[in-house]
């Protein structure tokens, strides 16, 4: 008995760390969201814009792991945003069932307002991000190709 509470108490605990966590991949992402929709506005006007250094003193694999890092950040919101939302719903889920049974419903829905709310947010914050994910890495590999036809090297 001593053990499901601690648990549950331990679960309650990351109740406000993972909604913060949620308005910053939310954050994130419009902020991400927005440079993106900038350079779309500058790869239209200039159709010869890149966001890759390509030197002769960067090698390709060195090329490729500057894709991979500047992908990365938006394929994690992508990634891990839903499972945020997960948990910010699962978390209240407990005490709003308790509240129900004990006829106390609408304490329960104040509950899960929030609740509900984090996860609208993280279900956004994943969709741009793999929309920003998916654009972004289309762009990139195009310049890479690119990059290997300068060099003469086989894709």
């Amino acid at each position: 008995m001593w053990l499901e509470h601690g648990i549950a108490h331990l679960a309650q605990s990351f109740l406000l760390p993972v909604l913060a966590l949620v308005a910053l991949a939310f954050a994130y992402a419009v902020w991400v969201g927005g440079g993106t929709l900038m350079e779309a506005w500058q790869r239209w006007r200039n159709p010869r814009h890149t966001s890759l250094d390509a030197s002769a003193d960067h090698t390709l694999e060195d090329i490729e792991l500057a894709i991979v890092r500047q992908l990365e950040p938006v394929r994690l919101l992508s990634r891990l945003s839903p499972m945020l939302g997960l948990i910010a719903t699962m978390i209240p889920l407990g005490p709003a069932l308790q509240s129900v049974a004990a006829g106390e419903g609408q304490q329960a829905l104040s509950v899960f307002s929030g609740a509900f709310a984090g996860v609208v947010l993280a279900l956004a914050s994943a969709s741009v991000g793999l929309v920003v994910y998916s654009v972004r890495r289309r762009w990139l590999l195009a310049e890479l190709l690119q990059v290997r036809r300068a060099r003469g090297v086989a894709a």
